[in-house]
């Protein structure tokens, strides 16, 4: 059984690593420090090559620690067990001499912190060594003040070599949806140390604010505040470049590769010391890695299936609350993902450092390969599968895949096999759900009709759930608890940006279920819960989590651990109530409450009704529902890193994948669509400066992938817009891309309907040569194509109604559904369709000579518009065939009444 006393030293552990290069903040902020004082730091903690110390940031690592002590939490949970106690003498194992030390390392400790540091970055020994003995200086030509993160995707690539592409840098800027998107080096690379200082030292001062924001209640449990520390970590160091020494690219970032460095610490400790390998001999062995081929790791990967059955599931009789329970089971299974997460750490004693990669379902920790961890994880695994089962009926899952690696494993050149065993581990556990054949499986049927109350009956909502009796009470109809809660979550996500996690049932409002043993409580303000102090102070406050979306600035850090698991939801507002007629009298929506006015498909598929010149609302009442993914995203992973002119022993290209790196992409991956895309619906404008996206709700949106549901001309013109983000994220790398399908529908179709429909079109996007493409109407085209047709072919179409409609001559819905057939006729095979050159010209002619008449003048008009209008859609069909439906069909629509 394992130590239930082994979190809090492992959190101290966690820290040191974590904190290990603060120096590297603290020295570029030019934080003052006396100097004699820094000239003694220097002697203990920087190593020393030809009479010089290199590597000054180590010293300013103990710079940095004091100068935000008073905000760590005391002093009592920071000196313990591992590190030397407050009435030891022996300061050379103290916590901060461990972080401190990992470039001049003595103690057993100090190299538990060192040789994760070299893990993390995946340095040969040679390497290594020259790195530490490297003058500060990267390969862009600037040193450590002035060099900029280079973002990870200009970088990688499938095919050829774009290893050297250094043309974009991140801003230096806390985290926020706009400072995520690289830009041009020459606009925002400081060319001088003052500049560049000044820089850092603003972070700096931003950095400390926000520790002053972290309840100092929450101190008193080094594990809750650590996951805190953690997101604020992240919020001011991920644009700050890790390496900046001995000419290397500074393409990884302080908050990567210092979250590796952690993860890999405490593990290798925990190792250690779990078989007793904590003296003299085992550091000579981590020094002379003698012991690197020993598989002191397992890697633990986590991943739900079957989110999108769940998320879209049928079956009931009612259609009561589906806008509340689409978002509540689309923020129930993250939380889901979130708590058996969570559950495995607490399984495990692992702080949250340890848990590397959370996003769309799937995570990854890092914990000791030891006996105990595997028996942890297979009662984990038994649970989650037995919770899954009883409440979801198999619905979804939960598939838990290990992997023992060696200190050998990820060593750059390495650790791209490593990560090919991870991929094909986690293949494997999908095919795995339940192992109900086992012969301690749960007999979660056996007992299944007995569950029903026959007062009660069937939950309405999904069909298949027996009813809970407080649930149908409280709702007025019957209801599963799990629908309840789901209902519960979409209604409170309106009005809570936090989420307490207890193991025990409180005066706190609670939802109906336990999760995996949890008790999770939607909150309001702080100020009026007291920012959960005596939970916290009592024991019971687990994790208090912050899900609120990224503020009108960009904001994201509040004093509290952030996760970015919600979605933006369209909700109404003045301006919506002072044109209702659009929606038809939408006081009197069915579906709509005033408490909590989220507006519903039928409200999404009015918003884009225009008033005509007769007052009369028009345009098609409808959705456009868009899915979409990143092509290729398992073997950019895989192959991504591969450096064609660098060359393993077999002749292969060698890969430059580190733990590091791997984490940096997944993360950066996450964020464009689990911060920035819901934030660029609610407050991203088009090039008009209008916030033309603020009605597509983002069902689901992070990890590689993304499912929203809006209006239908403003999502066409988002999934345009998302596309062109999207190259810009990347640095421009035609490389990597997305694709995505969409389908129109009414509002009253099924969403079960919208999901299967959408993922057929995704499909077929995908069927394409080379993916990075959009299918709608049946037709798929490369975004290039997709671009060129919704804007400039539009925008041509658009400029000769006008013409046509000044003469007179209205576009009307006739021509338009001949234009459509023969844009068909266009893309047709069959030689009897060939002639739809000459029934182009034959119906524009017929169109333009009966409306337009007149004296000479206004017949050479009509003439030259004739010839306009069969250059413009004649070349168009020529050139698009059957992708012109696209424009027509937009024009269309909006003709509708």
């Amino acid at each position: 059984r394992m130590s239930q006393e082994l979190l809090e030293p492992s959190s101290r552990v966690a820290l040191a690593a974590l904190l290990h290069d603060l120096g590297k903040f603290a020295e570029r902020a030019r934080l003052p420090c006396e100097k004699e004082r820094l000239e003694t730091w220097k002697q203990l903690d920087c190593p020393h090559w030809d009479g010089r110390p290199t590597h000054i940031h180590a010293a300013y690592t103990t710079v940095g620690f004091m100068a935000i002590e008073d905000l760590l939490p005391k002093r009592e949970h920071l000196m313990g067990a591992p590190f030397a106690e407050p009435n030891e003498t022996d300061a050379d194992d103290s916590l901060i001499n461990a972080a401190a030390r990992h470039h001049n390392p003595g103690t057993f400790l100090q190299w538990i912190i060192a040789t994760a540091d070299r893990l993390a970055s995946g340095f040969e020994r040679s390497e290594f060594d020259n790195y530490n003995q490297a003058e500060e200086g990267t390969a862009t030509g600037k040193n450590h003040y002035q060099a900029r993160l280079l973002p990870l995707f200009e970088s990688i690539a499938l095919e050829g070599n774009r290893s050297d592409q250094t043309a974009h840098c991140l801003p230096l800027s806390p985290l926020s949806p706009q400072g995520i998107f690289p830009k041009f080096r020459a606009d925002i690379e400081p060319s001088d140390n003052a500049t560049a200082q000044a820089e850092y030292a603003a972070l700096w001062q931003g950095f400390v604010a926000a520790l002053e924001q972290i309840p100092a209640s929450h101190r008193a449990s080094l594990s809750l505040w650590l996951d805190h520390f953690d997101a604020a970590w992240l919020a001011f160091t991920h644009a700050i470049p890790s390496a900046t020494a001995g000419k290397t690219r500074p393409d990884v970032s302080l908050y990567d590769h210092s979250k590796a460095v952690a993860a890999l610490a405490v593990a290798l400790w925990r190792w250690h010391e779990e078989n007793a390998k904590v003296g003299a001999g085992d550091t000579a062995a981590l020094k002379d890695r003698s012991d690197w081929g020993t598989e002191k790791f397992l890697l633990v990967q986590g991943d739900f299936s079957g989110i999108q059955d769940f998320i879209f599931a049928e079956g009931g009789q009612t259609q009561k609350h589906a806008h509340k329970l689409l978002r509540g089971r689309s923020f129930q299974v993250a939380l889901l993902a979130e708590c058996a997460a969570l559950k495995l750490l607490d399984a495990l004693q692992l702080p949250t450092t340890s848990q590397i990669i959370n996003a769309a379902g799937k995570f990854l920790i890092v914990a000791p390969n030891t006996q105990s961890t595997h028996v942890a994880i297979a009662a984990c695994r038994k649970t989650l599968n037995a919770w899954c089962l009883a409440h979801t009926y198999g619905e979804i899952g939960v598939g838990i895949a290990t992997t023992a690696a060696s200190g050998d494993d990820f060593i750059e050149g390495r650790f791209g096999t490593l990560i090919e065993t991870l991929f094909g581990a986690l293949d494997r556990a999908k095919h795995q759900r339940f192992d109900l054949c086992a012969t301690d499986a749960p007999s979660v049927f056996a007992d299944f009709l007995d569950r029903f109350d026959h007062a009660e009956g069937v939950c309405k909502i999904n069909g298949r759930h027996p009813a809970d009796a407080t649930a149908s009470a409280r709702r007025g109809y019957a209801l599963s608890r799990l629908a309840d809660d789901q209902i519960r979550i979409g209604e409170a996500l309106t009005k809570r940006a936090r989420l307490l996690v207890t193991r025990e049932a409180n005066t706190l409002p609670v939802l109906g279920l336990d999760y995996f043993g949890y008790r999770l409580a939607f909150v309001g303000e702080e100020e009026i819960t007291g920012k959960y102090g005596e939970l916290a102070k009592n024991g019971i406050l687990l994790r208090a989590w912050d899900f609120d979306a990224a503020a009108a600035d960009g904001s994201v850090f509040c004093g509290y651990a952030r996760r970015f698991v919600n979605a933006y939801v369209p909700c109404f507002d003045a301006t919506d109530q002072q044109t209702a007629d659009k929606y038809g009298r939408w006081e009197d929506e069915a579906e709509f409450d005033r408490q909590h006015p989220i507006k519903t498909l039928h409200h999404l598929a009015c918003e884009d009704r225009r008033l005509n010149a007769d007052r009369q609302w028009q345009g098609e009442i409808a959705l456009i529902t868009l899915k979409g993914d990143i092509d290729n995203l398992g073997a950019l992973f895989q192959k991504g890193f591969e450096h064609p002119t660098r060359k393993n022993p077999d002749g292969t290209p060698k890969s430059t994948a580190t733990f590091a790196k791997m984490a940096a992409l997944s993360r950066q991956t996450n964020a464009f669509f689990a911060l920035w895309l819901p934030w660029f619906c609610e407050h991203g404008t088009d090039s008009n400066g209008i916030k033309r996206y603020r009605n597509t709700y983002t069902v689901f949106a992070g990890g590689d992938d993304f499912f929203l549901i809006g209006p239908w001309e403003s999502t066409l013109a988002l999934a345009g817009a998302l596309r062109e983000k999207f190259a810009a994220y990347v640095a421009n790398n035609e490389q990597i891309s997305f694709s995505a399908g969409m389908v129109m529908t009414h509002p009253k179709t099924p969403v079960r309907q919208l999901a299967r429909r959408a993922e057929d079109a995704l499909a077929a996007a995908k069927h394409l040569p080379g993916k990075n493409a959009a299918t709608l109407w049946g037709r798929s085209v490369p975004w290039g194509n997709w671009h060129t047709l919704m804007n400039q072919r539009r925008a041509a179409l658009e400029a000769l109604m006008a013409r046509a409609e000044s003469h007179g001559a209205d576009f009307s819905t006739g021509l338009t559904y001949a234009l459509l057939q023969l844009s068909d006729k266009s893309a047709s095979p069959r030689p009897e369709d060939a002639i739809w050159h000459s029934q182009l010209h034959y119906r524009l002619a017929r169109f333009f000579r009966d409306r337009v008449k007149g004296d000479e003048e206004k017949k050479a008009q009509r003439e030259r518009l004739l010839q306009d209008a069969i250059a413009e859609i004649g070349g168009a069909l020529q050139q698009y065939k059957g992708a012109y439906r696209l424009p027509l069909s937009v024009l269309l629509y909006r003709q509708r009444e």
